[in-house]
């Protein structure tokens, strides 16, 4: 018996380490939490050495005290092998102690900002996939969001092309590339060599655990026909309300209500229409205040913005999130649509900071799977995604995964 209680002991912790990390969306309270990179909302894909930020918004405007921590994860999203002075120069777990509360604003709110590299976290050693926690006082965690580092050890040329088969040739995107080791020595790349695929580096489209092709000399090439596509969607939907009391870009009007409350033209599904072309931002946003003086971060308001969207025929089969950038293409009840019987038509209110903001409608059943293929928007091969393609690497005696190169391709130069 004690034999028994021993090994289920060993299995139940080995399931706990190996348990994937997840990412946590915050709660109501917390909201525009982006990283950022010269003074951009930034894909978390950062070069190994590069300085970035991580900043958010708490709505009770109360200075709360919030921590960090750092993990660093294998290719699969569990954690490493690693301890923490391994793979981090100085100390996470440490309270963030650059905030400021809003100024001039009707939405009360206080500002939230994480250096990398900070007094405290002074650096990463090592590349590879890493999650970033935050906890409040209680040291209850908060939310939760990934970012990867990588080093530029090899090339990695991307090309979109037309997908082969004739039945999706007009609504997907597929994937051609090559790893190229340049010079360094790549023990055994067939086996240590791991891909991921990003559209518009969105997590849940990632493509994982593909196989080279073929091998040309030390390069790897990558040309397959279905294991490397992607719906390609549409262009994303757009709002700006940077001057918060005009109603111009798709904003139909404005009422004040204790803060500004935004309604926006009504959309409809575009699946069955003809593709239109407009630039959009491929989901990310952009605050901004015409009224701000000097630091837009802080001075730019938070507005009630309320979304419709006609489309009766999906109702009682899967359910529609309001989804970009700006929430993290989160898959909440905070931005579940609802249905309005009466009016026969998709509703939802959310509170966004103002600026000009990008937003999709996104279908998804009872589990958070995301309908691709049955996008509400449709998918057209004219659309403009960009696709990342990140490499890890793990040599025979290495303990971790690290992230070797990164690649990026744009569907703008597709080729038939």
């Amino acid at each position: 018996m004690r034999n028994l209680f021993l090994l289920v002991f060993c299995f139940i912790g080995s399931f706990t380490l190996a348990q994937v990390e997840q990412e946590i969306a915050p709660p109501y309270n917390i909201k525009t939490a982006t990283f950022i990179q010269n003074n951009i909302n930034a894909i978390p894909i950062f070069r190994l050495g590069d300085s970035f930020q991580f900043v958010f918004d708490d709505l009770y405007g109360d200075e709360a005290n919030y921590y960090y921590t750092i993990t660093h994860c294998d290719y699969n999203w569990t954690k490493s092998q690693l301890n923490l002075n391994e793979y981090l120069v100085g100390l996470d777990n440490q309270r963030i102690i650059d905030y400021e509360n809003s100024f001039n604003t009707l939405q009360l709110y206080s500002h939230y900002r994480i250096s990398f590299p900070n007094q405290f976290t002074k650096g990463f050693k090592v590349s590879g996939n890493y999650v970033l926690k935050i906890f409040n006082n209680s040291q209850e965690l908060v939310f939760s969001r990934k970012f990867i580092l990588y080093e530029d050890l090899v090339s990695v040329p991307m090309q979109v092309r037309s997908a082969r088969d004739v039945r999706v040739l007009n609504q997907k995107h597929n994937l051609e590339f090559s790893i190229l080791p340049n010079n360094m020595l790549l023990q055994n790349p067939i086996q240590n060599i791991k891909i991921m695929l990003l559209k518009n580096g969105i997590w849940n489209t990632a493509i994982t655990n593909v196989k080279p092709m073929f091998t040309l000399g030390n390069d790897l090439i990558y040309k397959y026909d279905k294991e490397t596509q992607f719906w390609a969607g549409n262009e994303f939907l757009f709002y700006e309300n940077k001057d918060i009391r005009n109603a111009v870009n798709n904003v139909r009007y404005i009422e004040l209500k204790g803060i500004y409350n935004t309604y926006l033209m009504p959309n409809s599904t575009r699946g069955n229409l003809e593709y239109t072309f407009f630039p959009d931002y491929n989901g990310n946003f952009l605050i901004n205040n015409v009224a701000a003086r000097e630091n837009v971060d802080v001075e730019a308001d938070y507005s009630w913005v309320f979304f419709t969207l006609s489309a009766p025929t999906y109702y009682g089969k899967k359910d529609i999130y309001v989804t970009g950038m700006f929430n993290n293409y989160a898959l909440t009840p905070e931005y579940k649509m609802d249905y309005n019987k009466e009016k026969g038509v998709y509703e939802k209110a959310m509170i966004i900071k103002q600026g000009f903001t990008n937003y999709e409608y996104t279908l998804a059943d009872s589990n958070g799977r995301v309908d691709f293929e049955n996008a509400l928007d449709g998918n057209f091969f004219q659309t403009e995604n960009n696709y990342f393609c990140v490499v890890y690497y793990r040599a025979n005696n290495d303990r971790f995964d690290r992230v070797i190169g990164k690649g990026m391709a744009s569907s703008v130069d597709i080729i038939k």
